[in-house]
């Protein structure tokens, strides 16, 4: 053999021997080969899993066939590259329904599990108590899953159980069984808000590595050594015993095992008493300190200010009861300050001032809201620069907001709502975000200098001026709410804000036609323009709003007729159109208002879009909606918005009758069509609007008798028929005599109507709808005169009260009645 060639082969043998070396001693086996393939029994127990599942709509497990024999591809299957055992089952957070099959006791490798999040269960909704049988299982989440038996005691046989979480797993009572005192190797333990409860807690001593414990919600109101219990689990680094009922926070350590602790969670537990006496202030290596709603009162312990490690501190609700006297100037890693309704007093600039002073600038939110603070807002606050959240609402702060603020580059969140701040608003931080300084006294033009900005709430100022054609620049804007304010002159044209959902305008000094600005407001949910001076008529756009839920346009001077396709807003839930000059009939289509029958009328606060749930509830957007409802102002919150199902067209020229499809909007609460000119008959089947609470038909000139129907409206607490043309006997019936003696003139103006309540007895001749308005033969030609004449003039009256001034009040239209009766 040549030389070189020799060479060549003795380098390639040695290369081989070296690959080969490293192979089989440094590189891990999946680089050895490919993963192993699953075997089949187990592919065969997901299978068999997967054919008890009754719902998938993700189509997770889509993958799961038999035409793909290798399970350990398949989606949520994790198995071992050497033997390919399945090792892992993760489904969780997905929309999965259906039973628990124990098809996975063929598993036998099985260490992790994951559920958690999906609508499974075991046998008629019970806990699989099959799933205790895994000696190798590790890792074990059910959480959400809503069983409904016991929580068995066999969970104490996974000897080898790392990690436990059933939060909100349970919607029966259950006790806590104290077998789970046997996994030894636990140190993740999730029982929070379940219905479970126990009267003894000792067994959580032999957890000895124990790091994260949650019974948040479970009653421990019975264990008066809860904390000596835990105290003896010195490896817990996360602690949360939230809403548990516990009596009290002021128990005595003689030494203190938490050494480790960086997470105490104590929220709602109603200690009631002195906050400097709680056990914990003491323990340095505390980073979340949660205690909102436990009613600590009096001073903070100067020990807080020596938690350096403290990042969060919840102190809100608690009753105004106790004071920060402390300086806080060392807590360098405090990111999040949370006060909230839980201070008794307390001077704004002395408070900034005890806050951190560090060169890190780590704190970022900072809440002081219902705090009864005082004092000037301080113009310099250099040392809280790196706040993205600001909120001091509901206080007496007083002064002006600092122009320094436009420095503040992280601030995205600024809420002053409800103080004394008076002067202009200042130019803000361009990456403002939120901006609530409702309820002030703040004045002059306001200029849009922030815009990014996504909710702006200026209500119930004093601030004045056209708003700047810079508006229609706010791309990003959701919410804008400009009412009770000394706004003027005719909306900007903007061509598309694409975001905004909702428009308050009311009670400023807008003016010009109905604003075209709206026919480009596609996801507008919420309209609000009353008690400005737009005019003209409705325009036929107003029906393309598809996603308008509140329109109120009252206490305008719009005029014409109501568009037909008004009816086309199917998410329609007010309709408030009362105090203008409108004319023509009522739309006959009311059918198509879907959102104002029972079927599809809106639900609670949990159907909230997701932008009402964020913003509204979290940034103080909550009194965003006003009705006149049982003949008095309400006010309507976030909170309270679904239950608004209204319709407002009072006080306008409307002619025609009350169309009988108005009847078929059982969703509706209340219905107001007064001070009109409407003729005709009330619907017969008025009784079909079951849920109406108020109905106003007053001061028009309706004919006829009154329904029977009308007595089935169990929820009625407020009528009113008075000032028509009704004849006939009153119908009877219990809820109609309670709404009479909480109203008794009612039925007044009528004067052929007849029966109790009233003390007119029905003769054959008033009681017959036909002849209801004729006279007994057997009455004197003087009596007749006089109540011939009364109607007469009544009825001369009324048409005079429809060619007036539609805003004319109540007493006034009264007024003139009387003088045409006179006459």
């Amino acid at each position: 053999m040549h030389p070189s060639a020799a060479k060549f082969l003795l380098l390639i043998v040695a290369a081989a021997s070296s690959f080969l070396s490293v192979a089989s001693h440094g590189l891990p086996p999946r680089q050895l080969k490919r993963n192993a393939s699953c075997l089949p029994h187990e592919r065969d127990a997901l299978l068999a899993f997967k054919e008890n599942i009754t719902s998938d709509p993700e189509g997770i497990l889509s993958s799961w066939r038999r035409g793909r024999k290798d399970c350990c591809r398949w989606m949520g299957v994790t198995c071992s590259n050497q033997t390919g055992h399945v090792l892992e089952l993760d489904l969780s957070q997905r929309n999965l329904a259906g039973q628990i099959s124990p098809s996975l006791l063929s598993l036998e490798h099985l260490e992790h599990l994951d559920l958690g999040g999906t609508y499974l269960s075991g046998h008629d909704g019970r806990f699989p108590e099959f799933l205790c049988s895994f000696k190798n299982l590790g890792y074990l989440d059910l959480s959400e899953l809503s069983f409904a038996s016991r929580l068995p005691a066999q969970l104490g046989n996974l000897s080898t159980l790392e990690y436990l979480d059933l939060h909100n797993a349970y919607s029966l009572p259950s006790e806590v069984p104290p077998q789970l005192g046997n996994l030894s190797n636990l140190r993740h333990l999730d029982l929070a808000y379940n219905y479970l409860y126990t009267t003894d807690i000792s067994w959580l001593v032999r957890l000895h590595q124990l790091e994260y414990l949650d019974m948040a919600g479970i009653n421990l109101s019975t264990i008066d050594n809860w904390l000596h219990v835990v105290n003896m689990i010195p490896s817990l680094k996360s602690l949360s015993l939230s809403n548990c009922s516990l009596p009290r926070a002021n128990q005595s350590l003689t030494h203190i095992n938490l050494t480790k602790l960086e997470t105490l969670e104590l929220s709602t537990n109603y200690f009631g008493h002195p906050i400097a006496s709680s056990w914990f202030w003491n323990i340095t290596s505390i980073q979340f300190l949660e205690l909102s709603s436990t009613y600590l009162y009096g001073p903070f312990p100067d020990a807080l200010g020596r938690m350096t490690s403290l990042s969060f501190l919840g102190f809100q609700e608690n009753g105004n009861s106790a004071t920060m006297a402390v300086d806080l100037k060392n807590l360098c890693e405090l990111e999040t300050l949370l006060l909230d309704g839980s201070l008794s007093s307390g001077n704004i600039t002395e408070f900034i001032e005890k806050l951190p002073q560090c060169s890190s600038r780590k704190l970022g939110y900072l809440s002081l809201n219902d705090n009864n603070m005082t004092g000037i807002m301080p113009q310099v606050m250099g040392h809280l620069t790196s706040l993205t959240a600001l909120s001091l609402s509901n206080n007496s702060i007083s002064g002006s907001i600092s122009p320094g603020l436009q420095n503040f580059t992280s601030l995205e969140e600024l809420s002053l709502s409800s103080n004394h701040l008076s002067g202009q608003i200042p130019l803000l931080p361009r990456g403002l975000e939120i901006l609530d300084v409702s309820m002030n006294f703040l004045s002059g033009h306001f200029h849009f200098g922030a815009p990014y900005i996504g909710v702006l709430i200026l209500s119930s100022n004093k601030i004045t001026g056209p708003i700047p054609e810079k508006f229609c620049e706010l791309q990003y804007l959701r919410d804008l709410d400009l009412s009770n304010n000394s706004f003027a002159g005719e909306l900007p044209v903007c061509f598309s804000m694409p975001y905004l959902h909702s428009l308050l305008l009311s009670n400023n000094e807008f003016s010009g036609k109905f604003p075209s600005l709206i026919k480009r407001l596609s996801n507008l949910t919420l309209l609000d323009l009353s008690w400005n001076k737009f005019y003209g008529t409705l325009p036929i756009w107003i029906g393309d709003l598809a996603e308008l839920r509140f329109l109120d346009l009252s206490h305008n001077m719009l005029h014409g007729s109501i568009p037909a396709n008004i009816t086309h807003l199917r998410r329609l839930q007010l309709l408030n159109l009362s105090f203008n000059n409108i004319s023509g009939s009522i739309p006959q289509s009311l059918s198509k208002l879907m959102a104002m029958t029972k079927t599809h009328m809106p639900g609670p606060i949990t159907n909230l879009p997701d932008y009402w749930n964020t913003d509204w509830i979290n940034y103080g957007f909550l009194d965003i909606l006003s009705a006149v409802t049982k003949h008095q102002h309400h006010k309507y919150g976030v909170r309270s918005i679904f239950y608004i199902v209204d319709i407002d067209l009072s006080v306008n020229h409307l002619t025609g009758g009350i169309p009988d499809e108005m009847a078929s909007l059982d969703g509706l609460r209340y219905l107001n069509l007064s001070r009109n000119c409407l003729r005709g008959n009330i619907p017969e089947n008025i009784g079909a609007m079951e849920l109406v609470e108020s109905v106003d038909f007053s001061w028009n000139s309706l004919s006829g008798e009154i329904p029977a129907s009308l007595s089935d409206l169990t929820f009625l607490s407020v009528l009113d028929l008075s000032y028509n043309n009704l004849s006939g006997r009153i119908p009877s019936g219990r809820q109609l005599e309670t709404v009479y003696d909480n109203n008794p003139t009612m039925y007044d103006g009528n004067n052929n109507l007849c029966g109790p309540p009233l003390q007119r007895n029905c003769s054959s001749g008033n009681s017959d709808p036909k002849h209801g308005n004729e006279k007994a033969s057997g009455e004197n030609s003087e009596s007749l005169f006089f109540y011939i004449g009364l109607v007469s003039g009544f009825a001369v009256g009324l048409w005079g009260c429809c060619v007036l001034y539609s805003s004319r009040s109540h007493e006034e239209l009264f007024l003139s009645s009387s003088i045409f009766i006179v006459v």
